[in-house]
């Protein structure tokens, strides 16, 4: 897709919040409004063609009185996820009363699939409904997302009946994807004070990809694999793994396919990254993010992954998960916990004010020890990982156990100031 293009449509709905949302928002708060609301366009577009035949598939399945519907009514609609409201997002444009209006909206994001429920109740969007009515802004808002001077549909819109004369291409997953992320890049900017957490440069994304993917380019097999990120966020890492090594396989002539793993704590960054895997077409590796602490909520601890790529946050405390898993003292997590040859017990439990060696150990539990490839990581962190600890300390037995396993291959120093609003040193 032109870059031109996705420019004005990123600028199209930047500008929508500046339309709408000036007097009734402080500018940090647009994106609880605009993040979801691009979300739902999309996926309603997305949903247009296939209307029909879903509400057709309700009638059928009301009429024989069958509880659990999603799955014949996604599948009808030929998406992972579908609407079973009466309405399309454009439907509602018409309505003149601000009640009404309110009350068909509600009904129209209560018909979406369980899927996209998590999503909105993570983006906690329906507490923005009240504020927009009250405002009186609910329906310029639809109106600007579902307006003809912006496409978010796969399908192409024609200027004339006989479709000659484009106005607007059709964006596919990959388009939508990359809109996605920009707006949330935007919006990290304009909080700067958090920017830092949820935004990995791009460079060192595809640079820790290439050091995961590139040394073994040539051992890949007509197969499937798996991908991890502990500390996911908004998914940036994920996609650009999935990318890479697609890229590799086709080069080489393999036929792979990868699955998507992914752990967030934060509500937000967690629906930014399930929205974008639907928004993708990865409607299965949706269900693959789960929400909750790594550290002491693992929700991936019986599975193993053949890569594994996480940029942990640094410098926070992990005090509210170590109480969780009995006090700092009393972990016995065998993540955390390793034995000497001679059977001596060995702790690798850092300081509770600083987590990120733990998401390292983490990833490690999780290597596959009985595959010719086995498994291969790659993380960025800051460099209290590398020094702070004495010898016998926590961090320092974490370093031991990797280094005398043979588990470290390369540490590489990244240009200081990569990271947005912060000049800290960071390392792969």
């Amino acid at each position: 897709m032109d870059n031109q293009i996705h420019n004005q449509i990123v600028n199209f709905i930047w500008g929508i919040a500046d339309d709408c949302l000036r007097d009734v928002y402080v500018r940090g708060k647009y994106r609880d409004v605009i993040l979801p609301m691009t979300v739902i366009r999309r996926l309603d577009a997305m949903l247009e063609d296939t209307k029909p035949a879903v509400l057709a598939m309700k009638k059928q399945l009301d009429a024989a009185k069958i509880d659990n519907q999603w799955p014949a009514l996604c599948n009808a609609a030929g998406q992972a996820f579908c609407n079973s409201s009466p309405f399309l997002l454009k439907d509602l444009t018409s309505r003149s009363k601000a009640q009404t209006l309110k009350a068909d909206f509600i009904a129209y994001l209560d018909g979406f699939s369980p899927n996209v429920q998590v999503i909105l109740d993570k983006f906690k969007f329906r507490n923005q409904i009240d504020t927009m009515v009250d405002a009186d802004i609910l329906g310029a808002v639809i109106e600007k997302f579902t307006s003809s001077d912006i496409n978010l549909s796969p399908n192409p819109i024609y200027k004339d009946a006989e479709k000659t004369i484009l106005k607007h291409p059709g964006l596919d997953n990959h388009g939508m994807g990359t809109i996605f992320e920009e707006l949330i890049r935007k919006f990290n900017e304009e909080n700067n004070e958090e920017a830092g957490e949820h935004w990995t440069p791009r460079d060192v994304v595809e640079l820790m990809a290439d050091l995961v993917f590139m040394p073994i380019a040539d051992q890949i097999k007509d197969a499937s694999y798996s991908c991890n990120d502990g500390a996911c966020g908004t998914g940036g890492m994920l996609t650009v793994a999935q990318d890479r090594l697609l890229t590799l396989a086709k080069r080489r002539g393999k036929d792979v396919s990868i699955h998507l793993f992914g752990q967030e704590i934060n509500p937000e960054t967690y629906a930014i990254c399930t929205a974008d895997m639907l928004l993708k077409g990865d409607g299965e590796e949706a269900e693959h993010i789960m929400y909750g602490s790594t550290l002491s909520d693992d929700q991936h601890a019986s599975r193993q992954f053949d890569f594994m790529l996480s940029n942990p946050p640094y410098g926070k405390s992990w005090k509210v998960d170590a109480e969780k898993m009995g006090g700092k003292k009393d972990i016995l997590d065998t993540r955390f916990n390793t034995y000497l040859e001679g059977g001596e017990e060995m702790a690798m439990i850092p300081r509770t004010s600083d987590g990120q060696l733990l998401f390292l150990l983490n990833n490690i539990s999780k290597m596959k020890k009985d595959t010719e490839l086995g498994s291969r990581i790659a993380e960025v962190h800051n460099g209290s990982s590398l020094f702070t600890g004495d010898a016998g300390s926590g961090e320092s037995n974490a370093r031991r156990y990797m280094i005398e396993n043979d588990l470290v291959e390369a540490i590489i120093a990244v240009p200081t100031n990569m990271f947005y609003n912060t000049g800290i040193g960071t390392y792969i």
